[in-house]
């Protein structure tokens, strides 16, 4: 059955956010071309409704569609009075609620918030509004610095292109690697970002030409089944321990140690779900050496055994 995703827009909408659902999902596949995601668009009474790029949209849709969906995504706004003080009007708000799950690309998490969808959950939305999330939400368990969070139900993204990740790791969630990956392919963007919005903020610009950590990175994972120390990777990128871990969280969000834990176990789990080689191997074969370790930071990061996460995505392979 295809999976239905209600987008909703209000006035002064972010214009990147309502274009990146319907890109994203649209392109979401089986491997023989059938489409696993119908994208429908709607408004408070489906009437017109004005961003501040100097345009106007005119959904399908009122807010009574929400009932169909799925999945429910707000798209930000940047303007109005959610953004003021936090207020929605009660239509609005009351559709919101007892949707099976919802999201949210950037500061939508502000309507979400203000429907009280996100009291004593983690959220995020764009870092230049997070100070003002947190003290119109103080409720909110707010992290401005990851790109999105998955709390089950519902979930929020940081700002503008984080809408781009969370679109597919929910299409990963809902059916898998292979076709969360090959919708990337369709979309020219990587299955998934480094790092988190951290490394965003404003801040100095690192040095110029010649001080990339990037070709060191791509070094790491030619050799994920190496053991790969701090000093081993300054050396690699000519500089010493202290600018290499400097320049490359710079650049990243994380640290050396992090980031390479998260690329093991990005490539661990793509060998679980595409493979049906003993978890001894798979955990050699991403550089966790043995299969404690690896069960140990697949849980970490996912919150499942190995052989949970490999039997869950089977079945979501073969329902796609």
């Amino acid at each position: 059955m295809v999976h239905r995703i209600a987008v909703v827009v209000l006035n002064h909408f972010a214009t990147l956010d309502l274009g990146v659902p319907g890109q994203v999902f649209r392109v979401a596949e089986t491997p023989d071309g059938e489409k696993l995601y119908e994208i429908v668009t709607c408004s408070p009474g489906g009437r017109p409704v004005r961003c501040d790029a100097g345009y106007t949209v005119t959904p399908d849709h009122s807010l009574n569609v929400l009932g169909s969906a799925d999945t429910v995504l707000v798209t930000g706004v940047h303007k109005g009075r959610v953004m003021v003080d936090g207020t929605l009007p009660k239509d609005v708000r009351d559709a919101l609620q007892g949707h099976r799950r919802i999201m949210s690309i950037c500061t939508g998490a502000f309507v979400l918030a203000a429907a009280g969808l996100l009291d004593n959950r983690p959220a995020t939305t764009h870092w230049r509004e997070a100070a003002k999330f947190a003290q119109l939400f103080p409720r909110v368990k707010l992290d401005p610095d990851v790109l999105y969070i998955d709390d089950g139900d519902v979930l929020t993204s940081a700002g503008v292109a984080a809408g781009l990740d969370l679109c597919l790791h929910v299409i990963r969630r809902d059916f898998g690697s292979e076709v969360a990956n090959r919708a990337a392919r369709r979309c020219v963007m990587p299955p998934s970002r480094d790092g988190g919005q951290a490394q965003y903020i404003d801040r100095p610009l690192p040095d110029p030409a010649g001080t990339s950590t990037a070709a060191t990175r791509t070094w790491m994972l030619d050799r994920l089944t190496e053991p790969l120390d701090l000093a081993t990777l300054a050396a690699h990128a000519g500089m010493s321990v202290r600018t290499f871990t400097r320049r490359f969280r710079e650049e990243t969000g994380l640290s050396p140690a992090k980031w390479l834990t998260g690329q093991r176990v990005g490539h661990a789990r793509q060998l679980l779900e595409a493979t049906d080689l003993p978890v001894d191997e798979v955990a050699r074969r991403a550089g966790f050496g043995t299969a404690v370790s690896l069960r140990q930071h697949l849980h970490a990061a996912v919150g499942v055994a190995p052989l949970t996460y490999r039997n869950t995505f089977t079945r979501t392979a073969a329902r796609a």
